[in-house]
């Protein structure tokens, strides 16, 4: 019997899975879409992209290089395998776009996302049904859309009073 999942160098190159599984943090036997998301933080605030536009163009970048990479770890490890955290990292960056960067909101922020992901509301239910990376991204985009509209809402309210 053949074996449709085999590694092999040329699918799965070093620096592929160091992306798709977010510097190795979507091998954490515990959570790893939750640890995937802590580094998406960690790298936010390393990277400091205050500029809206600079950091909407890092999420697009991101986005595309997590489809490739997705796609090639799915080839290796079969359909949408944990250990694939770019699109946490992607998802969770989504929700802090635009948020005003402190510590309060960007706590909020992985909670709520945290919960979008977890739940998968539609849209996001249905597109991570799509093949070749393109699901395992977009549902983490709409679980990180959710989240920054929900954020967005809590500071208007917040502001309010």
């Amino acid at each position: 019997m053949e074996q449709p999942h085999q590694t092999d160098k040329k699918v799965n190159p070093f620096f592929i899975r160091i992306i798709a599984t977010g510097f190795y943090s979507g091998y954490s036997p515990i959570a790893p879409g939750t640890v995937g998301s802590l580094v998406a933080l960690v790298i936010y605030w390393i990277l400091n992209l205050i500029n809206p536009i600079i950091f909407f163009i890092v999420i697009i970048i991101t986005f595309f290089i997590g489809i490739i990479s997705s796609q090639r770890m799915e080839l290796i490890l079969g359909e949408d395998p944990p250990a694939v955290v770019i699109d946490e990292i992607v998802g969770m960056w989504i929700s802090l776009l635009f948020i005003h960067k402190n510590h309060f909101l960007v706590i909020a922020a992985f909670f709520i996302f945290r919960i979008y992901d977890i739940i998968k509301p539609q849209p996001a239910r249905f597109v991570e049904k799509f093949k070749n990376g393109w699901g395992i991204m977009l549902d983490d985009v709409v679980s990180g859309i959710y989240s920054n509209i929900t954020l967005q809402l809590i500071i208007i309210i917040i502001h309010k009073f």
